[in-house]
């Protein structure tokens, strides 16, 4: 696979996305694309043409599927950052920007729950 040179993305998150993958050391190689048929919304476009972009990474057995847009490139780009957060989640969780999103909003929903438990009082 190759890098995808997206007009319709900011430079600055591809770039970003290169350096991640760089610091991950992951082969574009080993990245297997494919593009397949999308669905849903959209109209008779979305469903005739192959805009949808799925990407394996064989060593870890990660699948992405991606179709969030109508671009391909777009949808591509996605897809390939989607992959490669997978891939730091497997691999490096310390470091990994996603987990510590989700760590966040964990601790977050568990103080709101805490918060009304005390304020109600629990009603078990």
């Amino acid at each position: 696979m190759k890098f995808p040179e997206i007009s319709a993305i900011n430079p600055a998150k591809v770039q970003a996305l290169k350096i991640r993958i760089n610091n991950l050391d992951i082969s574009l190689d080993l990245i297997e694309e494919k593009f397949i048929k999308g669905g849903g919304k959209g109209g008779q476009k979305i469903n005739k043409t192959s805009n949808a972009v799925m990407l394996k990474y064989p060593p870890l057995k990660i699948v992405i599927k991606c179709q969030k847009e109508r671009k391909r490139s777009v949808n591509r780009f996605l897809a390939l950052r989607e992959l490669i957060d997978r891939i730091e989640m497997k691999t490096s969780p310390e470091t990994s920007l996603k987990l510590k999103k989700i760590e966040k909003l964990k601790k977050k929903k568990s103080a709101k729950k805490g918060k009304a438990a005390k304020k109600y009082g629990k009603s078990e």
